[in-house]
């Protein structure tokens, strides 16, 4: 007499919302192996995975640059719009402002931000649109041959040998400077610490712009560049460390005094963030604005939760649009009436 032994396929492992992380990820990489974009779209796709959101509530947008090709690459299952080169904002406001249910979330690289898209960057920070802003910042054009971009260091050099003579655009100044209510930079290398920011921006209720310093292993990975991996491991000063509590679990835990600081974010988590040898406070934005300026005159690369403000009214909140997606509303509620547009005309006489 034979048994038959049938095996026990273990569970899948699911989510808070019982999806597997096979839903969040896209399509197979074609960008460079090695390259730091590939770490970023990972962090993502853990990210959304892990907080339990649901990806077809997620607008990806994006621009031109090898960047830009990195949503095709993360959140197969979320809306997506791939806008020419450096209007990515312009696409992104108006499709949120059209839907504001939708989580937004915009991918661009340097060239794409700093550069020919500098000006509708500017726009986005004033206005405080609620999109999360990832800038993939390697220094460099990578689709076309490795030419110093906008950000790239004074004095950085390029890997022909030639050196960078003009200065850079601090695309965080900028943000800090200008409106955005969350601004953060980190290193694609730092998996721990770029999971803590990209968990944050999720849950805050504005524009969020995290520049993550990400090498180009074609181009600008090279001694003599500042945007290497080599360079950010010797250079990196991280201001804290961050840790990222969500909303639906229990946030108590022991830790003496004066040794961490909260953040209530706008959905009820919290970004948890711990001193590490200097008291920096991520509310006061001069305070972060002089901490980059210090860094740039000791040639540190700061990274970590510069600034957050979940106080500030949104440009949603400033047009005073319905909750309601404005594509689903009736006719009935997106046309004046005669009466309203003979009073109108009345005041214009």
């Amino acid at each position: 007499m034979s048994t038959v032994i049938t095996p026990v396929t273990p569970p899948k492992k699911t989510n808070r919302i019982g999806l597997e992380v096979v839903n969040y990820r896209g399509g197979k990489t074609t960008l460079c192996a090695g390259c730091g974009h590939n770490s970023i779209s990972e962090r993502v796709v853990e990210c959304f995975y892990e907080l339990g959101i649901e990806p077809t509530g997620v607008a990806k947008f994006s621009g031109i640059g090898c960047s830009s090709k990195s949503p095709a690459y993360f959140l197969g299952m979320a809306h997506g719009f791939n806008s020419v080169h450096g209007r990515m904002p312009s696409v992104a406001t108006g499709a949120l402002l059209a839907n504001r249910s939708m989580l937004g979330l915009g991918v661009t690289g340097d060239g794409d931000t700093a550069s020919i898209g500098i000006g509708q960057f500017m726009h986005l920070v004033r206005r405080n649109m609620p999109l999360m802003y990832i800038i993939e910042n390697n220094g460099v054009y990578g689709l076309t041959k490795g030419q110093f971009s906008a950000t790239a260091d004074l004095g950085s050099t390029a890997k022909g040998g030639s050196a960078n003579e003009l200065p850079p655009f601090d695309c965080c100044a900028l943000a800090l400077k200008w409106g955005a209510t969350y601004v953060a930079r980190s290193f694609s290398g730092d998996k721990r610490q770029l999971q803590a920011i990209i968990k944050a921006a999720i849950s805050h209720r504005g524009l969020s712009v995290i520049d993550v310093i990400s090498p180009c292993v074609t181009f600008n990975d090279h001694e003599g560049s500042t945007k290497s991996y080599g360079y950010m491991k010797d250079h990196e000063t991280a201001l804290h460390e961050l840790d990222y509590v969500p909303f639906f679990e229990d946030i108590s835990v022991e830790i003496a005094e004066g040794e961490v600081r909260d953040v209530r974010m706008h959905d009820g988590s919290h970004l948890r963030i711990r001193k590490l040898d200097r008291d920096f406070d991520p509310t006061d934005r001069l305070a972060a604005l002089a901490a980059l300026e210090d860094a740039e005159t000791k040639g540190e690369v700061l990274t970590g939760v510069l600034y957050v403000n979940t106080n500030k009214p949104t440009f949603v909140d400033l047009l005073n649009l319905s909750d309601e997606p404005l594509a689903t509303l009736p006719e009935a509620r997106l046309r004046p009436s005669r009466a309203v547009l003979e009073e109108l005309m009345e005041q214009l006489r």
